[in-house]
């Protein structure tokens, strides 16, 4: 498969993962956009391109704040409590997620996007991640426990 079909063909796909995983469309597409220029000068010596630009993408990810420095920091809006859920609270509900997520470093959110978006195993994201299994579920652990203290995902929850 040549470089510009599998382009064609993963694009939405990869830019659905890089946003999951940097909780901002223009920043995913920047990174979507910079990985896939540095796969097509090697694109003949990649032999598993799935498994491989999702690792770019992550490493990408996980530098892009050091090289570029583009967080911006914005306020959060606290959502009000509903009783039945419905099509847009699934979205507010979707947005406060996302928000939460941003609030964990980088390698713990990386983490648990590779865990619960892409059910990957400890060993597959140890391996994404170039770290040891070991070091895998420490992250996941610490950023799950982060989430669970969170006042906003205890609000989220009790809206269900």
């Amino acid at each position: 498969m040549t470089f510009e079909e599998y382009a064609a063909a993963r694009l939405p796909a990869l830019l659905r993962y890089a946003t999951v995983l940097t909780g901002e469309r223009a920043l995913a597409e920047d990174v979507v956009q910079e990985v896939l220029v540095r796969a097509h000068a090697r694109w003949r010596r990649i032999d598993e391109p799935e498994s491989y630009l999702r690792r770019m993408v992550v490493n990408e990810y996980l530098s892009w704040r050091r090289r570029w420095s583009r967080v911006v920091p914005h306020a959060s809006v606290g959502l009000p409590p509903s009783d039945a859920p419905d099509h847009p609270t699934s979205h507010a509900d979707r947005d406060a997620l996302r928000a939460e997520l941003a609030l964990l470093p980088r390698r713990q959110r990386a983490v648990i996007v590779l865990r619960y978006y892409q059910g990957l195993t400890d060993a597959e994201i140890a391996d994404a991640l170039g770290c040891s299994p070991g070091t895998v579920r420490g992250y996941a652990s610490r950023a799950l426990a982060t989430l669970r203290v969170s006042p906003r995902v205890h609000l989220t929850q009790e809206t269900r």
